[in-house]
């Protein structure tokens, strides 16, 4: 029998996903292919408007549900932030794994910090939560919303990677 594990295709998903492939395979006594993985393409995935604009984080979890009720999947992994409060029917959460370190983190060039940017930085996040706590420690602050996986985000700030360097930093 295979367990066929639906996730986003993002190598932060893909990497989680693994974690929890090895803790099914410890739990349930499975070999190495007897789960497999299942790449699902979501909403998220594919618009590029902002979060909000899309109805919120729901848009990439949708697809996951589908492929699990549809059969496509046996079950699905997906970060629980973004999961929507609302039951879904047929669904439910079996496990949640224990967390790892649950810290936001500034990327800046040059290891600058929340104090050394220079006032009016671009500071890029995707979350609410995080734009509210950087403008109540730094009113001065340029908050971008951002979108997409953490090498895309990295890349807006120069040195960090492949991309345009348009930020002074960004949260993660």
């Amino acid at each position: 029998m295979t367990v066929r594990v639906g996730t986003r295709g993002s190598a932060l998903a893909l990497t989680q996903t693994g974690h929890v492939a090895d803790a099914l395979r410890a739990v349930a006594g499975l070999g190495e292919a007897d789960v497999e993985l299942v790449t699902v393409r979501t909403d998220g995935d594919r618009l590029t408007g902002s979060l909000a604009s899309l109805g919120g984080a729901g848009v990439f979890v949708a697809a996951l549900r589908e492929a699990v009720l549809d059969g496509r999947c046996d079950v699905a992994v997906h970060s629980l932030k973004d999961i929507p409060t609302a039951e879904a029917p047929g669904l439910t959460v079996a496990a949640v794994p224990p967390r790892e370190d649950p810290r936001d983190v500034l990327c800046a060039a040059e290891g600058r910090t929340l104090d050394d940017l220079p006032e009016g930085a671009k500071v890029g996040t995707g979350s609410p939560r995080r734009a509210a706590q950087l403008l109540a420690t730094r009113p001065d602050l340029q908050v971008v919303d951002i979108r997409g996986n953490v090498g895309t985000r990295l890349g807006r700030v120069p040195g960090l990677g492949d991309g345009p360097g348009d930020l002074d930093a960004v949260v993660l």
